[in-house]
């Protein structure tokens, strides 16, 4: 018995001594989350977002039409899974839906693309089909005898929905239904000027229905993923960049096989993004790529459960790093805050107007992808003096497609 003690207490002793030399014991990773609750999500989105930043333009749509190319390419490097972190709007839905994480995080720096994913959760919420979330978009209601079926092709949608006039009645109340999703469903509470911001974007849609698109602001709202501070210049709503693509454009986008595939072209993509939503997965966050708080707790949060970036979708906003003289900061946190693996991927977008082999004709934009370990290790090589050395450095294009 005596002995048995003594080996117990021996034991006890070197485990005291393990910690005072290593340190205490890494505390057991949690589970990834299956789903949050509603004061989960708020408190986490909240918590997470710095102050909002500053940029003279609205990104109500994305600006890239080449967002479905380099799809198959994420296919093939097998980027599914894992946590998906995205800046901007309704892309990050598609990519979301294609690589299938388990978890979503929208960083912008500007507060109202925020409110505008709040705005798209409760559509999400309220609409179970594709043409209902088209349908409250847009404030444009189907007549009772010809709403589209569930399954109905995405084009069958746009030329339904483009026979429709907006109707200011049901505006109204689906933006009652709206903000009551937000802050009693959601419990994200809304201030005077959030909820200024959210009529102003839900107007905006209900206006220039499939018009709409990226475009200067002069109220300054600005986005992190839009041309550089002092870059505008030309005019038909290109600034010097060519002509922005309408949301019809970009919904109606194909792949480099001629096939649809944004999150609204099948029932599948979107029942996915929608459950998402839902369970509370896709999380918005104010944030700079730059910044100290926003990229460090996603990063924070991810490490503790145990899950590593499946992919990291900047858009063109390294290009305003480097303008605004803060790369460097931007490069040190995607190289010491988040939890990486060697098949963790950058999507990066960038407009053509930048001589490269892996521009597409018939595209403003290009695509690429970038192992985030050969973005730090190029870095860290000095290989990123400018942003047209890091968009030719190391990257990985969408396959051309097939000659007709």
């Amino acid at each position: 018995m005596k002995l048995r003690l003594r080996l117990l207490l021996f034991i006890w002793l070197c485990l005291l001594l393990t910690q005072s030399l290593f340190g205490q014991a890494a505390p057991a990773l949690q589970k990834p989350p299956e789903f949050l609750s509603a004061v989960e999500f708020s408190q986490l989105s909240r918590e997470l977002s710095e102050d909002g930043g500053f940029f003279p333009s609205d990104n109500f749509t994305s600006n890239e039409t080449s967002y479905l190319t380099i799809v198959d390419k994420l296919r093939q490097l097998q980027a599914a899974g894992g946590a998906y972190i995205g800046v901007g709007p309704e892309q990050n839905f598609t990519y979301v839906a294609k690589i299938r994480p388990q978890i979503a995080f929208i960083v912008d720096i500007r507060r109202q693309a925020i409110i505008q994913h709040l705005l798209y959760k409760a559509i999400f919420q309220l609409a179970p089909t594709r043409g209902q979330f088209l349908s409250l978009l847009l404030s444009r209601p189907f007549p009772k005898d010809k709403t589209p079926k569930a399954d109905a092709p995405l084009n069958e949608l746009l030329a339904a929905l483009s026979a429709l006039t907006a109707d200011d009645k049901f505006y109204a109340e689906n933006l009652a239904a709206i903000k009551k999703a937000i802050t009693q469903d959601f419990e994200f509470p809304l201030n005077d000027a959030d909820t200024k911001s959210l009529e102003y974007v839900y107007q905006s849609f209900r206006n220039d229905g499939f018009d709409i698109g990226f475009r200067l602001n002069r109220r300054g709202n600005g986005s992190a993923g839009g041309p550089p501070p002092g870059g505008f210049r030309g005019g038909g709503g290109g600034f010097g960049f060519g002509r922005f693509p309408t949301f019809k454009e970009l919904l109606a986008q194909t792949d480099l096989n001629g096939k649809q595939g944004n999150f609204l072209a099948s029932t599948d993509d979107y029942d996915f993004v929608r459950g998402m939503q839902r369970k509370n997965l896709i999380i918005p966050v104010v944030g700079d790529f730059a910044g100290k708080k926003a990229l460090a707790g996603v990063g924070d949060y991810l490490r503790k459960r145990g899950l590593t970036v499946t992919a990291f979708y900047t858009s063109n906003v390294e290009m305003v790093l480097f303008q605004n003289g803060i790369y460097d900061a931007y490069a040190a946190n995607v190289k010491t805050l988040l939890p990486v693996n060697d098949r963790s991927l950058i999507i990066r977008a960038a407009f053509a107007r930048y001589s490269h082999p892996a521009r597409l004709d018939g595209h403003t934009t290009f695509t690429m992808l970038q192992l985030i370990p050969v973005f730090v290790k190029d870095y860290e090589a000095g290989k990123h003096g400018n942003y047209e050395e890091l968009i030719s450095t190391s990257y990985i294009a969408a396959d051309k497609p097939p000659a007709r």
